[in-house]
């Protein structure tokens, strides 16, 4: 009877055993913040459009980065997007 390798392991070791580790987590974090973005925009009753406007850009650019299943978002998208709320994008490694 053959073992299964994966038997013991954590999903993480799993992930980086098949080589998709980072394309899992980066697919995380962009759900991740999506749905802040889209909560504070229907806290803050501002439309997607009012957004695209004070991030100077597209409405259809916004709506690439409100996909949850669209993770190729540049820094410089995520940037513009928190700035526009008021905030500051921080990025940590660790």
């Amino acid at each position: 009877m053959k073992k299964n390798k994966h038997i013991g392991s954590s999903f993480d070791e799993f992930l980086a055993e098949e080589g998709i580790l980072a394309e899992a987590e980066a697919a995380a974090v962009k759900r991740v913040i999506a749905h802040q973005i889209e909560k504070e925009l229907e806290g803050r009753s501002l439309s997607k459009s009012a957004l695209a406007r004070m991030m100077h850009t597209s409405r259809s650019s916004l709506d690439q980065l409100l996909d949850p299943e669209n993770a190729s978002v540049t820094l410089l998208t995520l940037e513009s997007a928190a700035l526009a709320r008021g905030r500051r994008l921080q990025v940590q490694i660790g």
